[in-house]
Parts: structure tokens; sequence; C-alpha cells
């Protein structure tokens, strides 16, 4: 007997099964505990409707939890034959309580399941996020803090600019990680929305208690309209791969940034020995690898938000298949994204910068900006003090006096990083 739950009294052909089926079962067992999460809440409701009876309720509470803990010690799977984790429980919930735990489907539909378990799984692992963008933040600011001092080159289209500090480049990538954490925290708040009672998009004839579910899984709000509730997955998603995709630019940045300040042309930062890795032929060669992998992934990361909306930009309304597709995007996103934060601050615990590097002579001219603005304030009008040291950079007269004298808040003097931690905190506490 087939053991899908569709099952209509015939055997589906397994090369159908292989295919839309696909990596379903391998995927799904990231959702199981919010599988069962959910058929909690959903059971409590029914019996307060009367769709439940006290009694079955006392026998599937705890047959969910013995269920819940296999998930929690690794030894819950989902069997050959059974599509889906919503399957599997309630095959399991079948065999041992027998026709009570065919009860629990009672006013859902997959649809409207798999719905809650990606809300409660995206929500989770957007926290997951928030606090390994967390921890990189700290680090950052700890950085910028620690080596406000010591100056560096900046640059503009590659070339020696204006004088920068390892305090404004460290805290420039912790300042960034707050914008993206406004769109971590956006996509937290549209998956924070409980969708369980939309059935398979079109609500029920049961009374359902939607607002119970949803203070029972902890849920910010409804999905009200059922229509609704359906049309966000994939919307969902799309606003979680944004996420993911802001972060991912950012690390991706500074993975390109560390790569290139390693560089024997610049030699601006360097990591232990055992922190690089060699050449098979030169014997020289401490390669950051680790940044370039990181590098790599973020870049693929941004594309997420292109992947989906081309995989979903021309569905019909209501549920369709190829909404399944979207698990093997995003489930591997959100892993590879925490993994390169915490990689990312892992290695920067051991970052050494260079000092002094403004006093070698190639840097002479990055000092142009600072004499033609003290030449203003003794009272030259800008553009003669620009003409004036453009005319000795010419001549090849110029000869900087290395003064620099920046001091409003987010320069070189005052990076500013007691505020920009204020707003950092001030987004983390959303996500409750």
């Amino acid at each position: 007997m087939s053991k899908q739950l569709w099952n209509k009294g015939f055997e589906p052909d397994k090369m159908i099964e292989r295919f839309t089926v696909g990596k379903d079962r391998e995927l799904d067992l990231r959702l199981a505990r919010y599988d069962v999460q959910g058929s909690m809440a959903h059971i409590r409701m029914l019996e307060s409707i009367g769709l439940l009876t006290k009694d079955e309720l006392s026998l599937l509470l705890p047959a969910l939890q013995e269920i819940a803990d296999s998930i929690e010690k690794g030894e819950f799977t989902i069997e050959d034959g059974i599509e889906d984790v919503h399957s599997q429980v309630e095959f399991l919930l079948t065999a041992k309580l027998g026709d009570v735990g065919k009860k629990i489907h009672s006013g859902r539909s997959r649809n409207d399941q798999v719905l809650v378990d990606l809300k409660l799984f995206f929500r989770d692992e957007l926290k997951r996020i928030a606090e390994a963008v967390g921890r990189l933040f700290d680090r950052l600011q700890s950085l910028s803090e620690a080596h406000r001092d010591k100056l560096m080159p900046g640059y503009t289209h590659l070339q020696v600019a204006m004088p920068s500090s390892f305090g404004l480049w460290f805290g420039a990538y912790a300042e960034s990680l707050v914008d993206d954490m406004q769109l971590v925290a956006a996509a937290y708040n549209i998956a924070n929305q409980n969708p369980l009672g939309s059935a398979a998009g079109y609500g029920s004839s049961f009374p359902l208690d939607r607002e119970m579910t949803t203070s029972l899984l902890g849920f910010a709000d409804l999905h009200y309209n059922v229509v609704a509730a359906q049309m966000s997955r994939g919307k969902t998603e799309r606003a979680v791969a944004a996420a993911i995709a802001a972060v991912a630019a950012t690390l991706g940045h500074l993975a390109m940034d560390v790569c290139m300040w390693m560089c024997n042309n610049f030699g601006f930062v360097k990591f232990p020995d055992e922190l690089t890795t060699g050449s098979s032929i030169m014997p020289h060669k401490k390669n950051p690898d680790v940044f370039e992998i990181m590098r790599g992934k973020c870049n693929r990361m941004q594309s997420l938000p292109n992947e989906l909306t081309i995989l979903t930009a021309n569905l019909p309304l209501g549920y369709n298949r190829d909404l399944q597709l979207m698990k093997d995007i995003m489930f591997p996103a959100t892993t590879d994204l925490v993994e390169c934060l915490d990689m990312a601050d892992f290695m920067l615990s051991h970052i050494e910068v260079k000092a002094d590097i403004l006093d070698d002579s190639r840097y002479d001219y990055i000092f142009t900006v600072e004499d033609v603005n003290r030449l203003v304030r003794e009272g030259v009008p800008f553009r003669d003090a620009y003409r004036k040291v453009g005319l000795s950079v010419q001549d090849g007269t110029y000869s900087p006096t290395r003064e620099i004298r920046h001091t409003h808040i987010g320069s070189i003097g005052d990076p500013a990083n007691e505020k920009i931690a204020a707003k950092m905190k001030s987004i983390l506490s959303k996500f409750k």
C-alpha cells in the first residue's frame, strides 16, 4: 500500500516519484522539528474546536514529543516510499496510535503545513544569521578601536587618493553590516507571520482558530487572507534571499580587500602561516585561500534573488510544484552564509596590520588634499590653493607636510563606533 498522503488506491509510477520527490527527503530533515511543532499547535487547536477529544489529544501530544526527541537526537529518518517529512510524521503516528494518527490533518493541507515549517525554519535561520553578523560586527568594531590611529592609504579608481586608517576600514564594514541587518530584520518580519489555516490556499469549512495557533507558534502576526498566505510561498524566500545577498555582498567585498591587502604589492595585513596555504612548486607562497573561497561563496549567494525571481516569475496563482525547488536553492545558502561569517570572525581574530605605511615616499601625494586644506585655513581661496599644490606636483617640487586634521564625526579622528554600535543594537533587539 502506498504511503503517500494523497493515496487514492493506486501506486505512482516509480520514475515519476523519483523525479517529483527529488531531494525532498534529504532537505526535509531540516524541517522535521518545525513540522512537529506545527502539528502540536494544530492538534491543540483541533481539540479546542471539538475535532479531537481530550483523550485523543493526550495520546497524540506525547507521541509527537517522542518524534521530536528522535529528531533532536538525530535518529529521525524519512523512509523510502514516503514523500516528505509531513507524510513520515503522520505515518509514524498512525503506526503507533492507529486511526487517531489519521486525524491530525483535519483542517490543513500540505500546502499550509510546509508554509508553517518554512516560516519557522527561516525565522530561526535569520536569527542564526543575525547572531553571526553580530559576532563579526563586534570583531570589526574591536579592531577599529584597536587600530584607529594606524594610517593606511585610501584609494579611488585603485589610485592612491587620501589618507585613511585601519580604524576607518574595519569600522566601515561594521557599519555596512548594520545596513544589511535592516534587510535581515525585514525578512524576519515577513517570515514571522502565521499561514496555518490557509489549507490549500482557500481556507477550510472547519471553524479553525487561527489566532490560537499564531500564539502557540510564537508568530508575531497572521497572514490573514488565505490566498495571500499561499502567495507568501516564494515571497518569503525572495525576501530572505535579498537579505542573504546583502550580507554576502559586504562580506565578499571585505574578502576582496583582504586578498588585495595581503598581496606583496600592498603588504598591509598578514596572518599566521597556519591560516594560509602554499604552492606545490613555489616555496615562498602564502595564499589567502580562505578569503578567496569566501569571496567565491559570497558572489554565488548574491545570485540568489535572481535565481528565485526566475524560478517564480511566471507561476499562476495558488500552489505549484515548482516552488519545491526553492529548498534546493535556499537551504544550503543559509548554512553557507553563517559559515562564512564565522570564518571571517575567526580569521580577523588573527589579523596583523602594518604600522607606519604612509611613511613610505610612494604615498607622498596622498597628503595633497591635506595641504590644500591647510592653505584654505590660512586664508587662500580653495581654487588658488588647489592650483598651487597641483603645480608643485606637476613640476616635482611638492613636499608633503604630513599633517592630518580629520576631526569631524565619522572621520579618521572620530570613527563614531559607539553610535554605530547603538544602531546595530537597536536592530538586533528586533530578533525576539
